[in-house]
């Protein structure tokens, strides 16, 4: 990782950690329980890498980050949600997340339900009415209706329910990035999409760059959480190991080796920067950002 995109994630974390914590609900407020779940689950560590995209994203386009702390918890509710329902017995029956008891252990299955459910509204409400946001009412529109298709049957619960139907499956490669283009990589999009919808005047053909960038690096991403299940290690993840393998699910390394693998996040990482091509070096810490994706150990 290089100096600038180092300072630039300490900012991004740190940024993003205060509008979360602003956002949710006071743990003291009926029901108790239920906050408190909502806030241990959303303030639990994490690398924030979807508010990241969002911030680094209008960096990149010369907005301030003021403007941006609401699309940037909007899509983090929306991440945290889908964590802590994919954790669920009845989904991927995981025990552990960033590194801590997940919400259904920490606290019990309904209340963990709840709570994804709740942050999945406090997500739209947040989209629409944040203070802190420039965007004007149709603007906002744009932004629930990007949101919502990423996390629905088309994005990434429909990314969900494929996984969960491919477990034990021979699938193809394009097969394994369909589910993950809808999985992982519809989030992220929407994460750069949110940012470009902060800016009115953008250039649509920018635009359109960006949301390839976002492809791009939404693919790699998942490519190395794949790499990473088979070379990494519990308490480095920050959740089980292997878990991924052991429940007998397609994986990257499974299709292509980790050899294939490897060449395939580098590959995604190249289309990516062609993508942004057009950008010069305000659009640096994209590029660095790219590059750390397949390069993280966690």
């Amino acid at each position: 990782m290089s100096d600038a995109l180092k300072d630039y994630v300490n900012f991004c974390q740190q940024r993003a950690e205060a509008a979360l914590a602003d956002r949710l609900p006071n743990a003291g407020i009926l029901p108790q329980k239920l906050h408190e779940a909502m806030r241990y689950s959303v303030l639990n560590g994490g690398k924030r890498m979807r508010p990241m995209l969002t911030y680094c994203t209008g960096n990149t386009l010369g907005l301030s980050p003021e403007i941006l702390d609401g699309p940037a918890c909007a899509v983090e509710f929306i991440h945290v949600y889908s964590l802590i329902h994919d954790d669920l017995p009845a989904m991927d029956d995981d025990d552990l997340r960033r590194g801590k008891p997940t919400c259904h252990v920490a606290f019990d299955e309904a209340t963990a339900i709840l709570a994804g459910d709740a942050l999945q509204a406090l997500a739209f409400e947040t989209l629409a009415h944040d203070a802190s946001m420039s965007a004007d009412a149709e603007a906002r529109l744009q932004m629930i209706t990007i949101l919502a298709k990423a996390s629905g049957s088309q994005g990434m619960v429909g990314g969900q329910a494929i996984d969960l139907a491919s477990v034990g499956q021979k699938i193809t490669l394009p097969e394994l990035e369909n589910m993950h283009i809808h999985k992982t990589g519809a989030l992220i999009r929407a994460s750069v999409n949110l940012a470009t919808l902060a800016k009115p005047d953008i250039d649509p053909e920018l635009a359109k760059k960006l949301d390839r960038y976002a492809k791009c690096i939404g693919l790699s991403f998942q490519v190395k959480d794949d790499i990473l299940d088979e070379e990494s290690d519990t308490a480095t993840l920050g959740k089980t190991q292997g878990k991924d393998k052991s429940n007998d699910k397609p994986t990257y390394p499974a299709l292509l080796g980790l050899s294939g693998a490897k060449a395939k996040a580098l590959e995604l990482h190249e289309q990516a920067l062609e993508s942004l091509a057009v950008f010069g070096p305000e659009a640096d810490l994209l590029r660095d950002l790219s590059l750390y994706i397949i390069q993280r150990d966690h």
